[in-house]
């Protein structure tokens, strides 16, 4: 993942040097926040790549010596079906036009994504291995 972080961190140093840039010469306040808005969120994944990398080591695809066999076998696991991802659409959908018509609305679908989001993250926590 050492190759993942170095690109995100090419891609944050883009993001604050376009942002300083663009913050000097117009003076736009949507500008320079959907800029320091994208800043934080490629350093975001810079800083996970990294941490993964420090926790993990290096990964067979990080060597050019690397043959195909040295990843081979269980990858991980990976749910065989899920109500939570269509409750959290549904949720977001009803979100949306909660924004556009009322705030009982908007209530009712926060309250629909989070309990998706925490039921898709806590679903299969308690699973051995």
């Amino acid at each position: 993942m050492r190759t993942e972080a170095a690109v995100f961190a090419v891609v944050s140093g883009f993001f604050l040097v376009v942002g300083v840039l663009y913050g000097v010469w117009s003076q736009d306040p949507a500008g320079i926040a959907a800029l320091t808005v994208a800043l934080l969120m490629s350093l975001l994944i810079t800083f996970f790549f990294a941490v993964n990398y420090v926790r993990r080591g290096p990964r067979p695809e990080d060597s050019k010596r690397s043959d195909v066999s040295e990843r081979a076998g269980s990858v991980d696991f990976f749910p065989p079906s899920s109500p939570w991802p269509v409750t959290t659409a549904a949720g977001a959908a009803v979100l949306a036009l909660g924004v556009v018509y009322a705030v009982w609305l908007f209530l009712i679908g926060l309250g629909l994504v989070m309990a998706g989001v925490c039921a898709m993250a806590f679903q299969y926590a308690g699973r051995e291995g």
